[in-house]
């Protein structure tokens, strides 16, 4: 990926003309046994059109990106209730991939579920996005989420390379927290929504994330088909470093996450292992995250 290999020296200004930096598939469903009516089924298709359109046709940055080049991405939309007419409660789950070089391997970056996505929407209506400005609840949730896409895309090509829209994101938060609405705001009940999501990635504590997660990836993941012994041990170093911000702050959910995150795939990394190295990165993911202990014993059984 031209732009990213060359640590993003070039920064193209356009007006136009560069195709859009998301690649987002985008499904909307309901939840078992809510009633709908056809009308709102029509209108729940139109959402979906309308978030595609808004994810991927929105200039995100100022950089130029060849078709292939585009994040691909995907967004899950649950309603769940529909508390009156054009009033709606749901899930989202979002997930975002980036290539691995030499391979045809695609690497999850970003895997949330966001459990209060409300919003209101109504048949015709045009979302538009202003950097400066709060328009609605469904615009700031979508903009947030595509500037984490972007934040830890390019963060895993390049250090902190992300760090303008993870500010960006941050901006967002304030801008709709300031109405208060769920998932917006500081909640010592509910660690697990946007306003830690991103104040964990910035927080300087934190910051050994964002190193791992350029060293884990670029120097890692990118180097496994050229030689794989020296990827892995890259890899795992940098995976100590979940270890430096758990014991400052257990339990944290960007590193709960990343551990759950990538349990397939450092599963298929040491499958050639020897024992002694899966039971190395196994008792660190156990420590990290000692909830799921069970799960990264499939490690060893690979």
């Amino acid at each position: 990926m031209i732009k990213y290999l060359s640590i993003l020296a070039l920064v193209v200004f356009s007006f136009g003309t560069q195709a859009q930096e998301l690649d987002c598939q985008v499904s909307i469903g309901t939840k078992p046994g809510l009633d709908v009516t056809s009308v709102e089924q029509e209108i729940f298709k139109e959402l979906k059109q309308t978030i595609y359109e808004f994810m991927n046709t929105t200039v995100w940055t100022n950089d130029e990106f060849e078709v292939e080049e585009r994040i691909s991405c995907a967004l899950e939309v649950q309603i769940t209730a529909i508390p009156s007419p054009g009033n709606y409660a749901a899930t989202l789950q979002i997930q975002s991939t980036r290539p691995v070089l030499n391979s045809t391997y695609n690497s999850t970056l970003f895997s949330f579920l966001d459990s209060d996505f409300n919003f209101k929407y109504s048949r015709g209506a045009i979302i538009m996005y202003s950097p400066n400005e709060y328009k609605n609840e469904l615009t700031s949730m979508l903009a947030f989420y595509a500037n984490i896409i972007l934040g830890y895309d390019y963060d895993s090509f390049s250090l902190k390379g992300g760090q303008k829209y993870f500010e960006q994101a941050q901006t967002i938060v304030i801008q709709a927290g300031s109405r208060m609405g769920a998932g917006w705001v500081s909640d010592d009940r509910d660690r697990n929504n946007r306003y830690f999501l991103v104040d964990y990635i910035l927080q300087p504590k934190f910051e050994p994330l964002r190193e791992m997660y350029y060293t884990y990836h670029r120097k890692g993941l990118d180097q496994l088909y050229t030689d794989a012994t020296k990827a892995r041990a890259t890899c795992f170093n940098a995976l100590k470093k979940l270890e430096d911000v758990h014991r400052i702050r257990p339990g944290a959910m960007n590193v709960v996450n990343f551990a759950k995150m990538k349990l397939s795939e450092v599963k298929g990394m040491y499958a050639d292992a020897e024992t002694s190295e899966k039971n190395e990165v196994v008792n660190l993911l156990k420590r990290v995250d000692p909830a799921n202990s069970t799960r990264y014993q499939e490690i060893l059984s690979e």
